[in-house]
């Protein structure tokens, strides 16, 4: 507990502090995720585009490969309500092959929380409840003031309607991506999966929904026929940001280049997925790598494997 009182640091942050006060801001339930504590297990396929490997050499930009992934609503409380506007809803992915599996975690928002782990810290901290059970809003309006690149998020999901199904919004990579190909070419993107099939609530329709809906509409889904995802690559122009994950690009202005489709064919066991963490750091094969200078990236990794012991203890 000394550690969630513990003030931020300005130059680093603690990945066990942070997973410690995500997991007492959710209700500190047992056997669950730090973040996506409420989820669904799949399986599927990804097959590439014709001219995908013109950008990457990676394998699974070669040739059809099976893929494991879950969606996921944010936040350690497994018993979130899925009307929750606010929240990202989550997708993982693992695409395998035996030269090297490719994970992405991406989120229903083009733009994450906070720019760094220091300020994520912080943001959770003022959030911690006080004395009466309750966060100070005077602290969390002032750290608003003080950063207000942290309400983009909210802001962003606030202005949308809530997805329909989990399978009917798109989802972004936050982080600027680098895919090299054959010839040691390299190109800056930031990576989109987009559905096929984009539903929304309105707010009458929300209201009439369950709290849980999300895992019956998909197993509903999923007995018509497959849910389908574009990835897109969004391709860098010289300006724009690739460290600071709170910052959008234009995405209008910007060429796009589409690398396959995802299609999610099943619903698995929760126990397939639980196995091991969805690691965008460690697993990458040759041909695509995650940014070198963004702390927000670096951080996943050890937070993941402080949230999976957490979760296995």
């Amino acid at each position: 507990m000394a550690a969630l009182a513990a003030p931020a640091q300005a130059e680093e942050a603690d990945p066990g502090a942070i997973v410690a006060l995500q997991f007492a801001l959710g209700g500190d339930h047992k056997g669950v995720r730090a973040s996506g504590a409420k989820g669904v297990c799949l399986k599927g396929t990804f097959a590439p585009a014709p001219d995908a490997a013109a950008l990457s050499k990676a394998p699974q930009f070669a040739k059809t490969v099976p893929v494991t992934a879950r969606f996921s609503m944010g936040g350690s409380n497994p018993k979130i309500s899925d009307k929750t506007k606010a929240t990202t809803r989550g997708f993982a992915m693992r695409l395998a092959d035996p030269a090297g599996d490719m994970t992405f975690v991406v989120i229903s928002a083009p733009v994450f929380g906070t720019r760094t782990p220091a300020q994520l810290l912080e943001f959770l901290q003022v959030r911690a409840p006080g004395p009466d059970g309750k966060p100070d809003a005077e602290k969390i309006k002032a750290f608003a003031a003080r950063n207000p690149e942290t309400g983009r998020q909210a802001a962003w999901l606030n202005a949308r309607p809530v997805p329909a199904s989990f399978a009917g919004t798109d989802y972004w990579a936050v982080h600027a991506y680098t895919l090299t190909n054959a010839k040691g070419e390299r190109t800056t993107a930031k990576l989109k999966f987009v559905a096929a099939d984009k539903a929304s609530l309105s707010d009458e329709e929300l209201k009439a929904k369950p709290d849980s809906f999300y895992a019956d509409e998909l197993k509903e889904r999923l007995a018509r026929g497959p849910a389908r995802f574009d990835l897109v690559a969004i391709l860098a122009e010289p300006n724009d940001p690739t460290t600071d994950v709170t910052a959008t690009w234009p995405e209008d202005d910007r060429k796009q280049r589409s690398l396959g489709t995802l299609t999610i064919a099943a619903i698995e066991p929760d126990a397939t997925c639980d196995a091991a963490t969805f690691d965008p750091v460690v697993d990458m094969p040759d041909g695509i790598a995650g940014p070198a200078d963004d702390p927000m990236f670096a951080i996943r990794s050890p937070a993941y494997a402080v949230s999976l012991s957490r979760r296995s203890n």
